[in-house]
């Protein structure tokens, strides 16, 4: 685990709203946010909120912060709350962030119908006309990716987007096929299907314990607090969405969205992914993109944005800036 993965402070007077901010900057021996933001958390009335669909789904969301907007869309079958280390860190550059719970999952409405990536894509299109973002930066994981992909292709002109990341994403696709002869079975996501159905909150103890993380790989040093936040965002959603999104982000492929996109594109990837393997997934994605670059990260895991959130951010405030 990288040494800066779990920072030693506390936190004095959380409780006032007014203050946490400050306390936080102060607790982390932060003497101050940088210039022009001196109390990002506060410079707008925004927090946490819901907007509803045009089904009638609502969708949870955080929106902190002003600034240029970066949108965090977060993998299966997580929250928001995933984005933790991503949003504190560019909201103290001076960024907007905003990220939102995909219907099913997290605080957002238990969905039995739409778990699919049309419909992932036209919610992301509702929220950002919701809150009126331009100019923003898509910032996907995983599943998310996919869902980054599909918005952006189908809805992200009229200067809604100006750059998008795709972090240990699903594009182009999963699956194996006679079009994609190097995915993974079926069976694969059949196992999944089961053993969701079979026991849920044990598999979803399994995931972050084991290949997520990377924690099944020798040496590695196993955080209980990282394996029990998973499990919290899994088991806040929904487990007919959860069961209906394996299907969308195995089964949906993203070819075309990957070679509609016109805006610059970061492609991110561990090496030693084994939930989206590189060699089926950025190194194939990377081809079809029109202004595509892409960063490989040796060694590290699918949850790497959690484990070395320092090196991944980083990396993507340079891409940002750029």
């Amino acid at each position: 685990m990288h040494k800066n993965f779990r920072p030693a402070c506390s936190i004095d007077g959380a409780h006032d709203g007014h203050a946490t901010g400050r306390t936080i900057a102060a607790a982390c021996g932060l003497s101050r946010w940088p210039a022009g933001h001196s109390d990002p958390i506060h410079a707008g009335a925004r927090t946490m909120t819901t907007f509803t669909t045009a089904d009638g789904t609502e969708i949870f969301y955080k929106d902190w912060g002003t600034g240029q907007p970066v949108v965090f869309h977060h993998g299966w079958p997580l929250s928001s709350d995933d984005w933790d280390a991503q949003m504190l860190f560019f909201l103290a550059q001076g960024y907007r962030v905003v990220a939102h719970d995909r219907r099913g999952h997290g605080r957002s409405t238990q969905t039995d119908s739409g778990n699919e990536m049309d419909t992932y894509a036209a919610d992301v299109a509702a929220l950002a006309a919701h809150l009126d973002l331009r100019d923003a930066i898509h910032v996907g994981h995983s599943t998310g990716g996919g869902e980054v992909a599909r918005y952006v292709a189908r809805h992200g002109g009229g200067g809604r987007v100006a750059k998008a990341v795709l972090i240990g994403a699903v594009p182009p696709v999963m699956v194996r096929s006679e079009k994609n002869p190097g995915g993974l079975p079926l069976e694969v996501f059949d196992g999944f299907r089961a053993a969701l159905v079979a026991n849920r909150a044990q598999f979803f103890r399994d995931i972050p314990a084991g290949p997520f993380y990377g924690f099944n790989r020798p040496d590695a040093k196993v955080s209980p607090g990282v394996v029990d936040n998973w499990w919290r965002q899994g088991m806040m959603g929904g487990a007919k969405a959860h069961y209906d999104c394996i299907k969308a982000f195995s089964e949906t492929d993203f070819t075309e969205d990957l070679q509609a996109i016109d805006v610059p594109v970061l492609v991110m990837h561990g090496e030693d992914d084994q939930i989206v393997p590189i060699a089926d997934s950025a190194l194939l994605a990377i081809r079809l993109l029109k202004h595509g670059a892409l960063k490989t990260y040796p060694g590290l895991s699918h949850g790497m944005c959690t484990t070395h959130a320092d090196v991944i951010n980083a990396d993507l405030l340079a891409f940002m800036r750029g």
